[in-house]
């Protein structure tokens, strides 16, 4: 039995993946799930169970370390080992940086996408070394690319694909994979649900939407890449080329930038 542990599964990209990784693996799995929402959690993990697979449900606020560390504690209490841990939890933002008044949504920020995944990963190190596992780290095309109106949320994710590159590199000779996913705009309320520059939510989304992907291939390539032990996947054609085109017209890949960004 191989035993998953995935943040922000309550709704979404993390919701999907869990529903996707119970219809492949069965009784076969046991998927540890994590998110705030106590009564979302538990919706989805009673999906799992209808598809076989076993299931704890952790609520879980990923910006406190000690709720991190606690979530860890007690998949391996249930289960005895963690095979996977994918750090999928997540806030988005979208705000000029000029009318940004307090900074301090910033920090919080920061807190959820990069140190929710920092403090899952340190817990369960020990684990997924004794297991050769995989980790997976769900960045953004904003942590490639740098979007206008994204500072805040480009910063957390430019800052989890260094910290996971590193990591990789430092585990390479461990037997643990570290996937590093890269989705563009995905068919989610993410960005509905994000800061605004008062640090409030934003209510809706200034992202062009038009061709979102659908959030059940986001989570299947994302899987896909955490099975196959990829080093990264990247989601869409568009962002492998703005990657590619940041090294040679990087200018070009500003003007791409400033087109993704609805007129206000």
């Amino acid at each position: 039995m191989r035993v998953i542990v995935i943040t922000g599964s309550s709704d979404g990209i993390g919701a999907d993946m869990a529903r996707q990784l119970a219809a492949r693996g069965g009784e076969a799995v046991a998927l540890v799930l994590a998110a705030r929402n106590g009564a979302m959690l538990d919706a989805v993990a009673g999906q799992c169970q209808a598809l076989g697979a076993q299931t704890l449900a952790v609520p879980t606020d990923v910006s406190v370390q000690a709720e991190c560390i606690a979530l860890i504690d007690a998949a391996v209490a249930r289960f005895g080992r963690i095979d996977a841990l994918i750090n999928n939890a997540g806030r988005s933002a979208h705000a000029l940086f000029e009318d940004v008044r307090d900074l301090g949504w910033y920090e919080d920020l920061m807190r959820v996408n990069l140190w929710g995944s920092v403090w899952c990963t340190h817990a369960a190190l020990a684990h997924l070394k004794a297991s050769r596992g995989r980790i997976v780290a769900v960045s953004s095309l904003a942590g490639l690319v740098g979007v206008p109106g994204r500072t805040a949320y480009a910063a957390t994710k430019f800052a989890m694909a260094g910290f996971f590159e590193a990591l990789r590199a430092e585990l390479k000779g461990a037997g643990v994979s570290v996937t590093t996913a890269y989705p563009g705009v995905v068919a989610t309320r993410i960005r509905h649900h994000g800061y605004n520059a008062a640090g409030q939510q934003l209510g809706k989304s200034l992202l062009k939407e038009e061709g979102a992907m659908p959030v059940e291939e986001c989570a299947r390539l994302i899987i896909e890449g955490m099975e196959g032990r990829r080093r990264e996947v990247v989601m869409t054609a568009k962002g492998k080329a703005g990657r590619f085109l940041k090294l040679v017209a990087p200018g070009l890949v500003e003007e791409m930038a400033l087109a993704a960004v609805k007129a206000s």
